[in-house]
């Protein structure tokens, strides 16, 4: 039975949260299930920007969504492979019944090129395929076949529909709606060198890495010379940390994790002293051969942590005294250098516009209302596009022209790094991380509100390793909001992190299918999972891969399912498999080399986890007592899983014939990790079947402590410790020597 109007608000709210993509329930790590609650589902849809103030409001909403499809002319987006052809599009008319063959249809087809093709059809070429009544009006299915073959890419489709004497909708006999479609290649790009063989790299915290010549901060000549180093020793690519923007400042803005772009990059890494303007001008040099500089600069470079607001405050001064000396005699007389500026800037439009007037606006902000976040700023400022931003755009053009010449310069040095890794014989270079999201006071939130949830923390659930759950303390993107938008954030984003990278690993890719919504105010453990268009994501990952010839690998760590594993191996995607993590489960045991899944990268451990030694001694769990995450019982619970583990670790190598001469296999007689075990667990490795091995800088040197302990923030220095030995000892360590050797199989597989 219809029971139309009376069905009540709980039950509403419950198809409405199913209709957004709301799951009602998950099972957690251990097994158990949870349903989400109303408050949680309600919190969810309104963060969604979706009324849910009334019975009518939902009522409203959950009708218009019914309709899905039938009443947007044609989908905002189309995504297609590029083997689905000829290229076959639905369309939906409203008309009265058989009223269709009075229909004039026109479609036309834009390239990126801007080569246009136009069909008309007419008179009856309107043939009906599905029809269907919404609120009293008929709508019907046709589906438009363009018979030409297309390459992969990006086109724009326009329709019109018309009745000479019906009116289709809004009062108007006809109709007109814009869309995007994309059509993709059906697998990633994989480099010929991989397609047969295999390859090894390094992967390294580049904050963190000192050198005689760097300001306390690794920047982007340290990486090209690390990376020369890595190529010498037989390694195809060096990993490290997102270059995402951040704000730099203690005690929230250090995390590249957390970063206020993820299109744009961070400043810090930029080797200042390369910059041509920075030897130019007399009052950058000035500062440079100042008695003050040099005594920061030795203390910077001398400490056991980053100083992110010192070294940027160091940098501040010179680059702005270089940026007058360019903008006085490069941008005004519009030289050479002063036309690379202004291409780069019409190249990157919009989104470099919008990023340097953010740090414009936040910079003005934060000294006149110390208000660094957006939110935080007077509300007329809140509005991107509003007449309160332009003025302050067109009074501050060169500060936001400053910001645009640094993220200039930060791509040159990236790019040059890259290419010369390129000329080396590397064959991937450069692989770099992507975040999972943005911080939702900074520039990508604030200038793109329309497609961001507000309200909503994205995070994890309780696990065994965080018992309380995660809050990763930015906001999602809206699955329908990012398909109305023709995906547009998502693409760009993708497309500039694949930039100057031969490979990419993309955290968290269980957010191309799923990501778990913490309401404000409201725990993890009421967190609900909101459902993300995974087939649409994934193809425009492939195709963004296949134009900047950049391999991709996927985070598909923790409870990720099979389907997810599944999707990621029919798009060519490697995943990423942690030594610690492959077990034989229920079994504890470590999984057989053999066992690993050739389409993968495999390595001992993240940033997030616990290096070698630190596994070996326990040092993550030591922290985690010491900061109240686990009591007394459940430290000494993981302690005893922790020796069982390593028992295991001495056994699995033995098997292999690994276990380095004069250790035994009984953890106890094994109190330390050597740099010869440390060898042998990476032999190990370099035993699978895995297209990439990776291995942990912090291993090798014998490094203690991890980068990142999560849900632990007051007293652990997160994203702040420097690897202990400078890049000149670094590249004459005879440890590395060591690991390569035992490597060499890696190497040889693709002679």
């Amino acid at each position: 039975m219809d029971r139309g109007n009376t069905r009540t608000y709980e039950e509403l709210l419950d198809e409405l949260s199913g209709l957004c993509g709301i799951q009602s329930d998950y099972y957690d790590i251990f097994g158990e299930r949870h349903f989400a609650s109303s408050e949680a589902k309600k919190a969810a849809v309104t963060a969604m920007k979706v009324k849910t103030g009334s019975l009518d409001d939902l009522r409203e909403e959950v009708s218009g969504r019914q309709g899905g499809a039938w009443t947007t002319l044609i989908e905002p987006v189309i995504v297609r492979s590029v083997n689905e052809q000829p290229l076959r599009l639905p369309v939906y008319i409203p008309v009265p019944p058989d009223e269709e063959g009075r229909l004039r249809m026109s479609v036309s087809l834009t390239d990126e090129q801007q080569h246009k093709e136009e069909y008309v059809i007419q008179g009856g070429g309107i043939s009906v395929e599905e029809e269907r009544w919404i609120e009293g009006r008929r709508y019907i299915r046709t589906t438009f076949t363009m018979e030409k073959v297309r390459g992969i890419g990006y086109y724009e489709i326009t329709v019109d529909c018309s009745h000479p004497e019906h009116v289709l909708a809004g009062g108007k006999r006809s109709l007109n709606r814009r869309g995007r479609v994309i059509i993709s290649p059906d697998s990633c790009y994989l480099q010929p060198e991989l397609q047969m063989g295999r390859a090894w790299g390094l992967s390294l915290s580049l904050y963190g890495l000192r050198s005689a010549r760097n300001w306390g901060v690794g920047n982007f000549s340290d990486l090209d010379a690390l990376a020369g180093w890595v190529g010498r020793l037989g390694g195809s690519f060096v990993g490290i940390n997102p270059l995402h923007a951040i704000p730099n400042e203690r005690p929230f803005g250090i995390s590249p994790y957390s970063p206020v772009s993820r299109l744009y990059r961070n400043s810090l890494y930029i080797d200042v002293e390369k910059i041509p303007e920075v030897k130019n001008s007399e009052k950058a040099a000035g500062i440079l051969t100042s008695g003050s500089f040099k005594k920061k600069l030795e203390r910077l470079r001398g400490g056991e942590l980053v100083e992110y607001e010192e070294t940027a405050s160091l940098q501040e001064k010179v680059l702005r005294y270089a940026f007058a000396f360019f903008y006085e005699r490069h941008y005004r007389p519009n030289t050479g250098r002063g036309k690379a500026l202004r291409k780069y800037v019409s190249e990157e439009g919009a989104p470099l516009e919008l990023f340097a007037l953010y740090h414009a606006l936040r910079d003005h902000m934060k000294k006149t209302y110390d208000a660094s976040d957006w939110r935080d700023w007077p509300p007329e400022y809140h509005d991107p596009r509003g007449e309160a931003v332009k003025n302050f755009r067109s009074s501050h053009a060169r500060k936001v022209l400053y910001y645009q010449y640094l993220q200039w310069i930060i791509e040159g040095q990236l790019r040059e790094t890259s290419e010369k890794a390129g000329q080396r014989g590397m064959a991937m270079g450069i692989y770099q991380d992507l975040a999972v999201g943005a911080d939702g006071g900074g520039s990508d939130v604030w200038s793109h509100q329309d497609t961001i949830a507000s309200g909503i923390d994205v995070g994890a659930p309780p696990d065994d390793f965080s018992p309380n759950g995660q809050n990763w303390g930015f906001p999602p993107p809206v699955p329908g909001r990012m398909k109305e938008t023709g995906y547009d954030l998502f693409i760009r984003t993708i497309r500039k992190n694949m930039q100057c990278s031969g490979a990419i690993r993309i955290d968290h890719v269980l957010g191309m299918f799923r990501l778990f919504w913490i309401p404000r105010g409201m725990t993890p453990g009421e967190g609900v999972y909101v459902r993300y268009p995974s087939e649409d994501l994934l193809r425009i990952i492939a195709l963004e891969s296949v134009r900047n010839r950049t391999a991709v690998i996927g985070e598909d760590l923790g409870t990720v399912g099979d389907n997810v594993r599944e999707s990621l191996r029919r798009f060519g995607m490697l995943s990423y498999r942690l030594f610690y993590f492959e077990r034989n489960y229920p079994d504890p045991s470590f999984v057989s080399p053999e066992n690993y899944p050739e389409m993968a990268l495999c390595s001992v451990a993240t940033h997030d986890l616990p290096t070698l030694y630190g596994y070996w001694r326990g040092r993550d769990l030591e922290v985690r007592r010491e900061q109240g995450v686990f009591d007394d019982a459940a430290f000494y619970r993981h302690m005893e899983e922790r020796k069982r583990d390593k028992t295991l670790i001495l056994s699995a190598l033995k098997d292999r014939g690994l276990l380095p001469e004069g250790i035994s296999e009984e953890a106890d007689q094994v109190p330390e990790m050597t740099a010869d075990l440390c060898t042998a667990v990476y032999r190990y490795l370099s035993l699978t079947p895995c297209k990439l091995v990776l291995v942990n800088l912090d291993d090798v040197i014998g490094a203690m402590d991890q980068q990142n302990m999560p849900g632990v923030f007051s007293e652990y220095p997160n994203w702040m410790r420097k690897i202990p030995l400078p890049l000149e000892d670094i590249m004459r360590d005879e440890r590395f020597e060591k690991v390569a050797s035992g490597l060499e199989a890696i190497t040889e597989s693709r002679v």
